[in-house]
């Protein structure tokens, strides 16, 4: 199964952003007590929101939240904990760890995934399908993340498939910019084609991932992110060889430090990068394509291994709780699934384009979704040979 490249994204100074959970955070022990153990993306939860569903509960529960720093790190837990020999390979797997084999964790009941590892997740029988009956939230969230979530057995969306994760925080691909270098120009960015004008050749960092920069290529032009045969649209390569003379620096893990120390003006990037750098450097400003943008999303879901509980379904209900959501959103200044009223009195200006207009953002955005093996190629040939 191929593993898209941009998989490993996001774990680039997520540890810098908002108000994060200690290393470990832990109930009242008890033998006989339910217990709940979730593996969770570093500062993607408030530690306040760990303590109100403590408050919550009606039993007494040992609660056990351990933060990782990175998406990947979480996913190959999820391989760990894989009982099929195949997963345990270690010609397979070992290559990626960064921890010796013998290093192991508990199983949790509940991980963080990425939305864009849920294909390989569901295909390669790591997880297992959650129980939407026990979850009242469920039903108000906006059909497009039922059905982001709601796949067949090999990770593909499917109306009469099963739901395999629950959402509980979504980003961008975002524009951000140095304000200072773009006074001079009397112009700042809203949309992907100023990407093209004369004044940013060799000016622009740019993700080193086909589907994003050959996605907002789509998206200026009017197309679909996930659109599986190029060659239907016509100057697709002429517009990425205009753009290319306009990149000076591709990366998905260090595309802002050219822009910080002003090698570049400009750089397309992750909202969760992005945003804990904005309050470092106030010279720099974000802002979403008016056109439309790819959307992430961080997802919960239940390792294969594990047997669900009432517990689980609370937290999972817990987080989409309006109130909730919007205090999720806030501390850790993402979107939320859920629809919150976030006001400008409760947010810093320069976050105003992200979280104030969320749901128009939401309505413009798509999902990176998977894409037939084929069409993988096509992406991955053309942006090499775009690149040279």
């Amino acid at each position: 199964m191929y593993i898209p490249k941009s998989m490993d994204r996001r774990s680039f100074l997520l540890s810098l952003g908002g108000l994060t959970l200690s290393q470990l955070l832990v109930g009242c022990t008890g033998n006989n007590q339910t217990q709940l153990n979730v593996q969770l993306l570093k500062g993607s939860i408030p530690g306040q929101v760990v303590n109100k569903f403590r408050q919550s509960l009606k039993q007494q529960a040992q609660l056990k939240f351990a933060p990782v720093e990175q998406l990947e790190e979480l996913y190959k837990r999820l391989i760990n904990w894989q009982h099929n020999p195949k997963a345990h390979n270690e010609q397979e797997w070992t290559r990626f760890i960064p921890f010796r084999q013998s290093q192991t964790f508990p199983l949790a009941d509940l991980v963080t995934l990425g939305d864009y590892w849920l294909t390989t997740a569901i295909e390669r029988k790591l997880i297992q399908p959650i129980e939407t009956a026990q979850l009242k939230q469920w039903s108000g969230l906006d059909s497009r993340w039922r059905e982001l979530v709601t796949r067949n057995e090999q990770g593909i969306p499917d109306p009469q498939g099963k739901v395999w994760a629950a959402p509980y925080r979504w980003g961008s691909t975002v524009i951000v910019y140095d304000r200072e270098k773009f006074k001079k120009l009397g112009w700042t960015p809203q949309d992907w084609s100023d990407l093209w004008r004369n004044e940013l050749r060799s000016r622009i960092s740019l993700l080193d991932q086909p589907r994003e920069v050959i996605g907002l290529v789509l998206k200026k032009l009017g197309k679909s992110y996930n659109i599986e045969n190029l060659a239907t649209v016509p100057d697709l390569e002429k517009e990425l060889q205009t753009l290319n003379q306009q990149v000076k620096f591709y990366s998905s893990n260090t595309y802002l430090e050219p822009l910080i120390i002003g090698d570049t003006w400009l750089a397309v990037g992750w909202s969760s990068d992005v945003i804990p750098v904005l309050a470092r450097y106030p010279q720099l400003s974000l802002v979403i394509p008016r056109s439309g943008t790819s959307i992430w999303a961080d997802l919960w879901v239940s390792p294969k291994e594990i047997t669900q509980d009432a517990l689980s379904s609370q937290w999972i209900d817990f987080c989409l709780q309006p109130n909730i959501a919007r205090q999720i959103a806030l501390l850790t200044k993402t979107n939320s699934p859920v629809v919150t009223n976030i006001g400008t009195a409760d947010i810093q200006e320069s976050l105003g384009s992200l979280l104030l207009n969320s749901q128009e953002v939401f309505a413009k955005g798509e999902f990176l979704l998977p894409l037939p093996p084929e069409a993988t190629k096509q992406y991955e040939a053309l942006f090499a040979k775009i690149k040279g």
